[in-house]
């Protein structure tokens, strides 16, 4: 198997081939899925390996301690040569992951072969493809939390620990000084205990990041901005806690601490800062220091770690096995939320590359994570079936051109409740546009569509329209369960044809719909995917700008619950509920990320209502939507983050939007009603049909969506994740 590994004497770093680890009794053997790179203590860590002799005694005096000790007892000789072949060998990096247990050793029954675990421990969770893991530093993953979140399980628990040793109560407020990945973590721990938060930081990008994930305020700690809100939301007394997650050798965020703590704050060393204490002013307000020793109780205790013996919880309720699973809960509940914390996904073959770029500032990030493709990707996508994604391969016919001012003339196949309010009222008062007829299988629909909008034709016989000539174009809007059958006899009509999502719900019916395009020519064809289109989010895109490395989506559906009887609830005849919505989330996704999808990762609670679907994309974007429909009527259906190149996007229900980079920029004012893009691209579908111009969305796109969309249910049918195969 493949490690990372790192030369402390000469700083070398490479990916070395080691013998895999036994699984030994009390542990299990993971292969790992996901490893989180700590752009902290590992990157100091890589930083010191690259200093001379003198700078790495000076970085480690207690180390150099050790050494003095073991020359008085052993003299100098003994001790070079013991120091030298210590430094010169290859020590391992890692602490924090998220894989599948493929072995179980004698004496565990708490988890088996196949399950996901996020792992811990600076000898246990390494950047390795396999680590044997003791029982108390792996825990079971909540169902629904993806697993590169779950790689967040150690940093989380160091965090937790940060928190409880700094007890906050209701109402207090806590400064937090130093936002990187730990100070993230803690400004959302202590936001969700309802303590409000004034973060400190010098680089503003992650002070608005802290922002966005709950902060009350935050500011450049050599700045009065922090003073400010502290005096503001304290009355001048005070913070009732701070945090030191700050790293380096300058002494001011302790000095800071004691500034704008209160009289018998608590003050909570997290991180690695400089500790020379102003006794002064720590003295005369009483301040309360605490150290947190890593991610709880149990840590360094061989008889904890090592041979599994845990510590009642009536005398030590939060062990860090506890800790891990506590913050695992919390993610996985939406309490607390990585996914903007990750700045950069990296193949587990390029981690030298990787650390090279971190260490020369090349690549700036919050969280960084390894992906392990070779086995714990493409190897368990191979155990679940591949989703096709059909290349579209056609000797397409030119479309014919049309005489001027000619109207365009539209035929409706259903006219159900979101024709008649979503497109009908877009084009019935359309200049250039005729409602030539409505197909639907009751008389009465099609008597009051043609009433309200003023088709020209009432009819039940869809080959009365298929074989007019004079209609221009076809929408069929129709239950999910004929949409490709329908679509796939418009096409060999020859008709440009405009249908709602989805495309198709199986394989073969989307293989059908191809068929009848390389059959007739004919690929003039629109999904009903209109959010690409909406006002807000093209605006907001065009201020965010184009990006050069990987993003980070997160998108969720408040979905909310179906009426009793609803139709879409026949999932045995018109498919489940996401294969007939979810093309609309994928594709949004998609254009914003300006590719199609290569993998899909799905999991769902007990009977497959709530979602979480992951979307991996070549540049190594990924997208997260989480559909749900257990959540409140009042809450927004739809929010929407984009994060890249140190600038984030955010969609707040098709109401407002917002762009935050070196700039700032949001949506001027609240529109009158929510534009989800309908109108837009009923005109560009049009426009098309018109002018014989490209269609609104090229086919293969339309195709890769779809494809993903049926991705979803095969993931989960499987529990792994599935391959978006191409020819």
């Amino acid at each position: 198997m493949k490690q990372v590994v790192q030369n402390y004497k000469s700083g070398e770093l490479a990916v070395l081939d080691v013998p895999v680890p036994g699984c030994k009794p009390g542990g299990v053997l993971v292969r790992t899925v996901y490893s989180l790179i700590s752009t902290g203590t590992e990157m100091m860590k890589v930083s010191e390996a690259g200093m001379s002799m003198l700078g790495k005694a000076r970085s480690r005096p207690d180390q150099v301690a050790k050494v003095m000790q073991s020359v008085a007892t052993n003299g100098v000789p003994a001790t070079y040569r013991k120091v030298m072949g210590k430094l010169d060998s290859y020590t391992p990096l890692g602490y924090s992951l998220c894989g599948v247990v493929e072995q179980v050793g004698a004496g565990i029954d708490d988890v088996k072969v196949g399950d996901l675990v996020a792992c811990a421990g600076n000898e246990h969770a390494l950047h390795a493809e396999l680590n044997w893991v003791p029982q108390n530093l792996y825990v079971p993953v909540p169902d629904g939390l993806a697993p590169q979140h779950a790689a967040f399980g150690t940093v989380g628990s160091i965090a937790m620990q940060g928190v409880r040793q700094g007890e906050p109560q209701l109402g207090e407020v806590a400064l937090v000084i130093g936002l990187g990945l730990i100070g993230q973590l803690v400004v959302q721990l202590l936001a969700a205990s309802g303590v409000r938060v004034v973060g400190a930081d010098p680089d503003p990008s992650r002070c608005e990041l802290a922002e966005r994930l709950g902060a009350a305020a935050c500011g450049d700690p050599a700045s009065t901005a922090v003073e400010n809100a502290v005096a503001e939301l304290t009355d001048g007394h005070g913070v009732d806690q701070v945090y030191l997650a700050a790293g380096g050798g300058s002494n001011q965020p302790v000095e800071l601490a004691a500034k704008l703590a209160r009289d018998r704050g608590r003050v909570v060393d997290i991180g690695k800062c400089r500790l020379d204490l102003p006794w002064n002013a720590y003295y005369e307000k009483e301040l309360d220091v605490r150290f947190s020793r890593s991610y709880g109780p149990g840590r360094y205790d061989p008889s904890y770690e090592l041979e599994g013996r845990d510590y009642p919880i009536g005398y030590v309720r939060w062990t860090e096995r506890r800790n891990l699973a506590c913050f695992l809960d919390l993610a996985a509940r939406g309490k607390v939320d990585v996914e903007p914390l990750i700045s950069h996904v990296a193949d587990f073959d390029d981690a030298v590359e990787t650390y090279r770029r971190l260490k020369d500032g090349e690549l700036k990030a919050v969280t960084a994570l390894f992906r392990y493709p070779e086995q714990a990707g493409e190897a368990e996508e191979a155990k679940a079936p591949a989703v096709a994604v059909p290349a579209v391969k056609v000797e397409v016919k030119a479309a014919p051109a049309r005489a001027a001012k000619t109207p365009v003339k539209l035929a409706f196949v259903g006219a159900g409740n979101y024709a008649t309010s979503m497109l009908l009222p877009h084009l019935a008062q359309r200049e250039g546009v005729e409602l030539s007829t409505v197909v639907t299988t009751t008389s009465l629909s099609g008597a009051n569509a043609q009433r309200k909008f003023g088709f020209a034709k009432a009819t039940t016989d869809l080959d009365a329209v298929l074989g007019d000539a004079s209609v221009d174009a076809v929408f069929v809007v129709t239950r999910h369960s004929s949409h490709a059958e329908l679509t796939r006899q418009a096409l060999l009509a020859g008709k440009t044809v405009f249908v709602e999502k989805p495309l198709a719900l199986t394989e073969d019916e989307l293989s059908g719909v191809l068929a009848a395009v390389e059959e007739s020519g004919n690929d003039r064809l629109q999904v009903g995917f209109n959010r690409r289109f909406a006002p807000l989010l093209q605006e907001a895109r065009k201020h965010f700008g184009a990006r050069s490395g990987p993003a980070h989506l997160r998108y969720l559906v408040n979905a909310g619950r179906l009426a009793h009887g609803s139709w879409y609830l026949q999932q045995g005849s018109e498919g489940s509920r996401f294969v007939g919505e979810g093309g609309h989330f994928i594709d949004t996704a998609s254009w914003l990320l300006d590719a199609d999808p290569v993998s899909v990762y799905a999991t769902a609670t007990s009977g497959n209502e709530d979602l979480q679907v992951v979307l991996r994309y070549p540049d190594g974007s990924t997208a997260t939507i989480s559909y749900v429909t257990t959540g409140p009527s009042g809450f927004p259906k739809e929010t929407l983050d984009l994060v890249a190149d140190g600038r984030a996007l955010r969609l707040d229900d098709f109401v407002r939007a917002s762009v935050y980079g070196r700039k700032k920029w949001v949506s001027s004012r609240l529109p009158k009603a929510r534009d989800k893009g309908q109108n837009a691209e009923l005109a560009a579908f049009i426009k098309a049909v018109r002018t014989g111009g490209p269609m609104p969305v090229p086919l293969q796109s339309l195709v890769a969506t779809t494809a993903a969309t049926l991705a979803v249910q095969a993931g989960l049918a499987g529990g792994v994740p599935v391959t978006l195969a191409r020819p």
